[in-house]
Formats: C-alpha cells, sequence, structure tokens
C-alpha cells in the first residue's frame, strides 16, 4: 500500500507534473503581456498560444476559453484609498470619486466586468477583487463588524452598476453624466451603505 502510495505521489510531482505547470506559467505570461499590449478584444487566443510557444489547443485544455484565461491572468489593484485619511462622512463621495477614476484610466478593469458577466471564472475573479480590497475599506468604517460583508456588497452593487451601465452597456443618460452629477448622486447612497444605522 506504501509503495502504491508513493508512486502517486511520485507522478503528482514528476517530470509531466511540472511540465504542465511550467506550461500554464508560459501561458499566462503571455496572455498578461498580450491582454496588456492588444487590449481583451483584439488580443487572440492563437497569438497567445505564439507567444508562450505552446499549441492553442493547449491554451484551452487548460483555461477552457479566452474569457477563462483572462480571468486567470489578470491581476488588479483597486489602489484603494487610505480612509483613515479622509473624514468620516466623505467616505462614500470619495470611493465612487476613487472608482470613476479606476474605471476611466484602467480598460482591463472594464473587461473584466464584462467577462464576469458571462463566465464563472471571470465572476470569481470580480468577487475576489471586491472581497480582497473593496471590503477592508468598509471593515475601517463601517459601524457593525457583524454588516462589514452585507454593506461592502451594497457598496459593490452601487460601483458596479455604475460601471455596467456606464463603460460596458453604455446607456446613453449614464455616459453622458458628469463627473461631478456622478458623485452628488451616487456618493451619498455609498455613504449611508457604510455607516447609516442599520434600517
Amino acid at each position: 500500500m506504501t509503495g502504491t502510495s508513493s508512486r502517486s505521489t511520485d507522478a503528482a510531482h514528476g517530470p509531466a507534473a511540472r511540465r504542465s505547470d511550467a506550461s500554464r506559467s508560459a501561458i499566462l505570461a503571455a496572455a498578461r503581456e498580450r491582454f496588456a499590449a492588444d487590449g481583451y478584444e483584439r488580443a487572440t487566443i492563437r497569438a497567445i498560444a505564439r507567444d508562450a510557444r505552446i499549441d492553442p489547443s493547449m491554451v484551452m485544455r487548460y483555461f477552457g476559453s479566452k474569457d477563462g484565461l483572462f480571468a486567470a491572468a489578470v491581476a488588479l489593484d483597486l489602489r484603494m484609498p487610505d480612509v483613515s485619511q479622509v473624514p468620516h462622512t466623505e467616505v462614500g463621495p470619495a470611493l465612487v470619486g476613487h472608482f470613476l477614476d479606476v474605471w476611466e484610466a484602467n480598460e482591463e478593469l472594464t473587461a473584466v466586468l464584462r467577462v464576469a458577466v458571462t463566465n464563472q471564472a471571470g465572476s470569481e475573479r470580480l468577487q475576489g477583487i471586491f472581497r480582497e480590497q473593496v471590503v477592508p475599506v468598509a471593515r475601517r468604517v463601517c459601524p457593525d463588524p457583524e454588516q462589514v460583508a452585507t454593506r461592502a456588497g451594497l457598496c459593490a452593487a452601487q460601483l458596479l452598476g455604475l460601471a455596467l451601465t456606464r463603460y460596458v452597456v453604455r446607456l446613453p443618460p449614464v455616459v453622458a453624466l458628469a463627473r461631478e452629477e456622478i458623485l452628488a448622486w451616487l456618493g451619498p447612497t455609498v455613504q449611508r451603505y457604510l455607516t447609516a444605522p442599520s434600517p
């Protein structure tokens, strides 16, 4: 029995497993460069495979689709502001303004949102981004520790809803809003989600 277990362990860490890990790493590295250079829409599986010196079918085998590859390859830092330096009553508008800056400057984030709508891997990637980067901000200002996740989720609903309608669907009335108007409409709503007493 011990011999069988030992052989299984050796197989899991043997040459084939190492080749698989190396292939995945090469694909991810090539994908990051290609997505950064060409953007999500223009980057192709064939080009990424060529950059990684691997057959395109292997890319599909490891990641399933371009959406899945994108979700695995792209790591996004939202560069969340230090809310300890923001007056307690102005955290909501500060977050809305920060997200507007991020969405305007980072096409990858818009691409992640587009992928997340239709792809499980993209959805999980976006969930991770907000869990790791937005929840800690809510934790700093939320009056009830047990409501941190709920309040962060409500903030995400507003911010992602804005991004979806403004940058993906491009709903004309939302696209037409000036920055100051968005801050005036959404800032107090996000502030209420973060700091208002529970209804």
